[in-house]
């Protein structure tokens, strides 16, 4: 359905509230959906983004016109370009190298085909060549291109270079094909006093947007919103021209009107923003090993999370994931904080206190908020600003709330310190108070989810399509749903949580919730448990039915603890059979069931995050050999993967015969948990266990990957103290010494005969 375009007037654009069963259907449609978009693919997709703003491209740098695409220029949750394409003589150019890696910054080499412009003579294949250059600028919320033709035969030449774009102004719920509505207006293009193009859009939630395309030279001609540049080039010559595509909204249409611009400063720019990356890279620990791959697989994984590092109301938080999740999200949030916290500690404190500031205050079954529980997802574009969605936030997830506890202890055990629990008691009470008052659906003696949505199911633990949680038969899991990790989640958030209340001198609390975790414990391995499957049930369903399948989910139960050690040791055994692990990591489901699609979301692909909680779970019961294959599974599969970027997930189809991971279509690439799993793992293996409380970092079973003889970590922050850490192997062995240390802090090796200090 082509966008309406007007000229631009004073009338505003109709909008009429949607009735209660419109807003439930709508709530159905967008949150049961299968996938996180009904695109086309996006694996090759080239990612820069910086703060808010981001874009993604083809391996030719370009968007391509028309729908049906995730590519293109995004801010709050808007799509501002989708499609920027470049014609020589009338062709695309073809692509000879591209390349994203700084995370803020693109190259991409073109050269021309076989070209007669009318009139002239031939121009004969890979005789121009067209480095465009690309850098994503957040402070002027603006993509500066500078692309340069450069005449490398021993003739002149006569091309014409033409920029074309298109601004269709697509909330990233339509750009994902969940939610087809349109509301407000596209305006026609203007091209404006010195060749400027504006593109905007007048929304039906009052508010204008425009993307503007300034040229640091006039467009000889331009049409509709393409700009021609005719160019001449001597043999050796070179032509360039500077393109800035500058985002805004505001109130007022003149607001986002062309105004005079200054043709950009690239190495200014470029330094700016390296030098504010190596300020956030510098401020967390550094890994350097033997092993120049696993650097460089680490070295990828930290400059996605500093892509993904975002700004709400002044704290900084890890966005979820472009291009689909590029905003804040409770779960993955709070999971991508607890990766870093061996590396980062501060950015875990800022999440927690901004998801503390937008706790759940009341009952509201349109966002599925009730008192006390953390937000799901928060968007900020024209679908939300109408309330079309209920992102605003939404709240329903049923494990962010307990997620948050358990983050919250996490943190203290690396800092030493009782005072970010003190300043957010108030929000651990109201957590815990969700859990006992509306966790417990209808007196369940687990942590369940029901929504309240009329049109039945929508899953809410971390596996969220809406064809997740399946029986052995393929029939759909029957709320209300407990999912076996979230009661995990819920014995290890009161055991850690007690912790801190016994420190803070108020023992018959803790007491009383190290009582509850018992008896969940108790409970929860009589009725999950399974025999016959040997592993726990992924949930338990209506009735206390279990959905009696072989799934990831019991592998994240063995990370929280709430396992008995028996039957721990049988799910590591099931978690690493041939149809569980796929030789790259541990499958959402088992390739021997019903439901089992290696390409469905979570029904048999493999995600890097749940696997470094799975391989956390191992180490935790002592099956080291299980979580190593699980390391070096991903490992091998990183090194495949274009930069050596994590995607969200991957296929989970066998190593053999394809030898490589198979790409999911539509991965988020970057992605924040994904990113944080392979530093999460490295922290694994080391065995680093820190006890701030008593100035103490215990490391137990320390393991080194097998291609490595030596590993560094630096500026490891445990309390008040800094440490630097070298683990060298010695034959069987692995030799921790402490290179540096400033404050004071116990290290203590265990696991390799009588503990002893470093």
């Amino acid at each position: 359905m082509p966008r309406k375009t007007v000229t631009p007037g004073p009338t505003k654009p109709g909008h009429r509230p949607m009735t209660p069963a419109e807003r439930s259907e709508r709530k159905d449609r967008v949150l049961k959906a299968k996938t996180p978009s009904v695109v086309r693919s996006i694996a090759d997709a080239l990612v820069i983004k910086a703060e808010n703003l981001y874009f993604l491209a083809e391996p030719d740098g370009g968007v391509p016109l028309g729908d049906g695409h995730g590519f293109g220029l995004y801010y709050h949750d808007c799509r501002f370009l989708n499609g920027y394409e470049i014609r020589l003589g009338g062709v695309k150019p073809d692509v000879l190298a591209s390349v994203a890696t700084e995370g803020y910054r693109g190259i991409f080499q073109l050269t021309n085909p076989d070209l007669k412009p009318e009139g002239e003579p031939l121009i004969p294949k890979d005789h121009l060549g067209l480095q465009w250059e690309r850098i994503i600028d957040p402070g002027d919320r603006a993509l500066h291109d500078r692309l340069e033709v450069h005449n490398y035969g021993f003739q002149a030449h006569k091309v014409t270079l033409s920029l074309c774009f298109q601004a269709n102004f697509e909330d990233v719920y339509e750009v994902r094909g969940l939610v087809p509505e349109r509301f407000g207006t596209v305006l026609y293009p203007e091209w404006c006093h010195g060749g400027s193009l504006c593109l905007a859009y007048q929304g039906a939630d009052e508010f204008y947007r425009s993307t503007v395309v300034h040229f640091d030279r006039p467009p000889d001609r331009h049409e509709a919103t393409t700009a021609h540049f005719d160019v001449e080039l001597a043999p050796g010559e070179s032509w360039e021209v500077l393109v800035s595509i500058i985002v805004s909204e505001a109130r007022k249409l003149a607001e986002v009107k062309v105004h005079p611009h200054r043709p950009p400063d690239f190495q200014a720019i470029a330094t700016e923003v390296r030098e504010r990356n190596q300020r956030w890279l510098g401020r967390h620990a550094a890994v350097r090993s033997e092993s120049i791959l696993l650097d460089r697989i680490l070295d990828r994984s930290f400059k996605d999370l500093h892509m993904l590092r975002s700004h709400l109301d002044r704290a900084e938080y890890f966005a979820a994931g472009v291009p689909w999740f590029a905003t804040l999200f409770g779960r993955d949030s709070l999971i991508t904080s607890y990766q870093m916290l061996a590396y980062d500690p501060s950015i875990a404190a800022q999440t927690l206190r901004l998801l503390a500031s937008k706790q759940g205050t009341k009952v509201d079954d349109w966002r599925d908020e009730q008192p006390g529980k953390i937000l799901h997802e928060l968007r900020v574009g024209e679908m939300a600003r109408l309330d079309e969605i209920p992102d605003t936030p939404y709240y329903g997830t049923v494990d962010a709330t307990i997620l948050f506890l358990i983050l919250i202890a996490e943190h203290s055990s690396w800092s030493g310190s009782l005072d970010l629990f003190e300043e957010l008691r108030d929000n651990v009470e109201r957590a815990l108070g969700w859990i006992a008052h509306y966790g417990h659906h209808k007196g369940n003696p687990y942590v369940v989810y029901d929504s309240t949505s009329r049109k039945g199911l929508i899953n809410q633990g971390w596996k969220d399509s809406g064809d997740a949680i399946v029986n052995a038969d393929g029939t759909l899991a029957c709320p209300p749903i407990a999912m076996a990790e979230v009661q995990g989640y819920t014995y290890l958030a009161k055991r850690r949580i007690a912790d801190l209340y016994q420190r803070s001198g108020n023992p018959k609390r803790a007491e009383r919730l190290l009582q509850e975790a018992a008896e969940l414990k108790e409970r929860f391995n009589r009725d999950f448990w399974c025999e016959d499957i040997g592993t726990y049930a992924m949930a338990l369903q209506v009735g206390g039915k279990p959905v009696a399948v072989s799934a990831s989910n019991a592998g994240q139960v063995l990370w929280t603890g709430i396992a008995d050690d028996a039957k721990a040791a049988r799910v590591a055994q099931r978690l690493m059979a041939e149809d569980m692990f796929n030789g790259w990591g541990v499958r959402t489901l088992s390739s021997r069931e019903m439901r089992y699609n290696p390409i469905g979301y979570h029904l048999g692909t493999v995600w890097p995050h749940d696997n470094s909680l799975i391989a956390a779970g191992l180490r935790r019961y002592g099956h080291d050999h299980a979580a190593y294959r699980i390391f070096n599974g991903l490992f091998e599969a990183a090194s495949d993967f274009t930069e050596y970027r994590m995607p969200e997930l991957f296929s989970g189809f066998a190593q053999a015969p394809f030898l490589e991971p198979v790409h999911y279509p539509v991965a988020c690439h970057p992605q924040a948990w994904a990113a944080g799993s392979m530093p999460l793992l490295i922290a694994t293996l080391l065995g680093l266990q820190p006890e701030a409380f008593e100035q103490r970092l215990r490391i137990v079973r320390p393991i080194l990957p097998h291609f490595a003889e030596f590993l560094e970590l630096e500026r490891v922050s445990v309390g008040n103290a800094l440490v630097n850490l070298r683990f060298e192997r010695h034959g069987k062995d692995i030799d921790v010494k402490i290179d540096r240390m400033q404050g004071s802090l116990d290290v203590i090796v265990e696991g390799q005969g009588s503990p002893k200090k470093a």
